[in-house]
Order: structure tokens, then sequence, then C-alpha cells
């Protein structure tokens, strides 16, 4: 499915704004719109998924979803259109996301989720890659006609969808027997521990400090890197982000949290001084780099973090809770984001990213402080 989504999210801003004549506003808000609206339903599809104690039907019945918007975006002469199907396809990523998580967790070791959840996005990242380098070669083959292209993601979403109705099957949880539990209220969110929500705000102030990658897209452009090689930015970005999701997954399971947040913060803010600063496609690649070194630190990071502290059959509600709260935060830095670059430029949008990374470092190093032994008693 990534394969799929990726191939028309590399081309979807570029999309946007030359054949459609939309604002950079405008890109920022349909952005943010949409990945809000994907951590809104993944706080329902979670909830949902703890209550009918199912994970595979919501996680198939997101993807299949997801499938059918597909064919809407080459067909769009409108931005309504293309709103309409981000914001449906934005739905099924919501609906699928939460169960999804929680089944990886059930299903794996809790000394190794953090190699689990890196895996995950290292192999989500693959898919990453393979979409833009589809793009790259469609855009040569179809002489830059994006309708055209866009045709072509329509397959390998529908592929996606019936390898998991074929061959997932629901888990056996031992700690699930008898029947359904009761439906869920705002008592079971007290149950939720202080650790929990603490992770929860840490997600946030990471996601501000980081708007979509959707303005990568258009840096590439920006700096004349010419229409049908724009996606290789993704490719780029997502080339590191799958090499380094593993590794960082696995040093998760080992290291301090508050170690890989912190360098994953560092490569963030290193990305956005060199986006700002860039004046060609080979510095903007090199930002591109940097930028998914920091997604490979912090995302599977994160995931690993929100499954040990949520209790397990709150999984679903905990995963939902922690995307919608992240959700939010990249709508408002989607929007700033937008507003930065219509207003000030490009240099000043990834400036103030920088800025803001900087804020979440020390807050970080303020907030989390390493534990001094105690003295021994005499």
């Amino acid at each position: 499915m990534d394969t799929s989504s990726e191939l028309i999210h590399s081309l979807l801003p570029v999309f946007l704004v030359t054949s459609l004549g939309t604002s950079m506003v405008t890109v920022g808000v349909i952005e943010g719109v949409a990945e809000a609206t994907a951590a809104v339903m993944k706080v329902f599809s979670g909830a949902l998924s703890d209550y009918l104690r199912k994970r595979k039907f919501l996680t198939v019945f997101g993807y299949a979803l997801a499938a059918f918007t597909k064919p809407i975006f080459p067909l769009a002469n409108s931005v309504g259109w293309v709103f309409t199907a981000r914001f449906v396809d934005r739905v099924g990523k919501g609906i699928r996301g939460a169960p999804r998580d929680a089944l990886v967790a059930e299903i794996t070791p809790p000394q190794l989720r953090g190699a689990a959840y890196g895996l995950r996005q290292a192999l989500d990242s693959v898919g990453a890659v393979l979409g833009p380098l589809l793009a790259v070669g469609f855009m040569i083959w179809f002489a830059n006609d994006i309708r055209a292209v866009m045709w072509v993601a329509v397959v390998p979403a529908f592929i996606a969808v019936a390898l998991l109705v074929i061959y997932v099957r629901e888990p056996e949880r031992a700690g699930w027997k008898g029947p359904a539990r009761g439906a869920l209220t705002l008592a079971d969110a007290g149950r939720l521990p202080l650790r929990y929500w603490l992770i929860v705000l840490l997600g946030a102030v990471f996601t501000l400090a980081r708007f979509s990658e959707a303005f990568l897209v258009l840096r590439a452009q920006d700096v004349g890197l010419d229409l049908g090689y724009v996606p290789i930015v993704m490719i780029v970005m997502n080339v590191f982000y799958a090499g380094g999701a593993y590794p960082a997954g696995a040093a998760a399971d080992r290291a301090s949290p508050r170690t890989l947040m912190l360098t994953g913060l560092a490569m963030l803010i290193a990305a956005d001084l060199v986006l700002a600063l860039a004046g060609s496609a080979a510095v903007v690649f090199a930002g591109a780099a940097l930028w998914g070194l920091h997604m490979a630190l912090t995302q599977g990071l994160l995931s690993k973090l929100v499954a040990d502290s949520a209790p397990a059959d709150l999984l679903g509600t905990g995963f939902g809770v922690f995307n919608l709260v992240s959700g939010g935060a990249l709508l408002l830095a989607s929007v700033v984001a937008g507003y930065l670059w219509s207003s000030r430029g490009a240099s000043a949008t990834f400036l103030a990213g920088a800025v803001f990374a900087v804020a979440a470092a020390i807050g970080l190093l303020a907030a989390v402080r390493p534990r001094r032994p105690r003295p021994a008693r005499r």
C-alpha cells in the first residue's frame, strides 16, 4: 500500500500547484487536515478494536477504503476532488493504523518490540522508496503526464488488500477469553498511566517540529529540479528512513530512549538548516537524507514506548489517542509551514522548523534528566 500511496504523494503537491493552481497555504491545509483526519479516526478504530477484540477486520477495511480512493486522484479536475480523495484516503489510514500497531505489539515479545516496530517502519519505507521510483520512471515513460502516472498507483493498492485478506490471521490472545468486553468509557482513559500521557506529549512536541513531507517535494521543485525528477527527494528520504529504522528500533530495546530522541532531534535540526540554505537539488537531497534519519530514530521508538506503557486490553485505544494528538500537532505545523512559505519563503519555513526542534531538544533535556545514583545508606 505504501508503494501506491507514496507514488501519488510524491507527485500530489506538484500536481496541486502546477496543474490546479493551488497556493502553498492550501497545500499545507490539505496535508494537515488529511493527517489530522487519520489521527482522529485512529482513536475510534483503536477503541473499537479493543471493544470487538478484533484487529484484522478494521485493518483490512482501512486498507480497502484507501485503495478505492486511488482512481479519484487522476480523475480530479479541481482542488475539491483532490481534497475529498485525500480526506477519504486518510480516513482509511486512520481506521487501519491503531489496530495494526496493536496487532504488532500482541504478536511480538515485549523485549523485542523496538526491533519489531523498527522492522515495520523499515518495510513501510521500502514501499515508500518504490513508490517515488515508479513515479520517476513513469513520468519519463509518460512524458511528465502526472494524471497517467497516478493511474499506475491503483494496481499495488488492490494487491495489498488482497494479500491482507488471504494471508493475515487474527492471533490467539490468552488474556482475551470469554465474551467481548463492555462498552468503552471515559473511565478507561483514566486507566492509561501518567507515563503514557507523557509519551503522548512528547510525540506531539516532536510532530510540531516536523511538518508534512510535502514541503520536501516543493523544496526540490523550488530549487529548479525538473518536474519528472522531483519524486527523487522522497526516494532519498525513504532510503535513509528504511536503512536506519530497523537498527534504530533494535537499539531502542537496549539504549536510553532519551539519547535516541535527542539524536533524532539533532538530525531534524540539521535537515531543516540544510533545506533552508539549499540552492541546488543535491543539497535538498542531503537535507532529505537527514530528515529520513530523524524519522528512523524516532518513529519506531515512539511506537515502542506507547506499546510498553499502555495496558494490554487498551493497546488500540492507546495508539489511537497517541496518533490523535500527534495528528493535531501535524495539522498545526503544516498550516503554519504553508503560511510561512507563502509570506516569507521556503528558507524561513525550514528555519522556523529548526528553531522549534531546538526548543524541543532543550525541553527534553530539562524535563528528562539522568537519575543520579542514591548514596548508600550507612
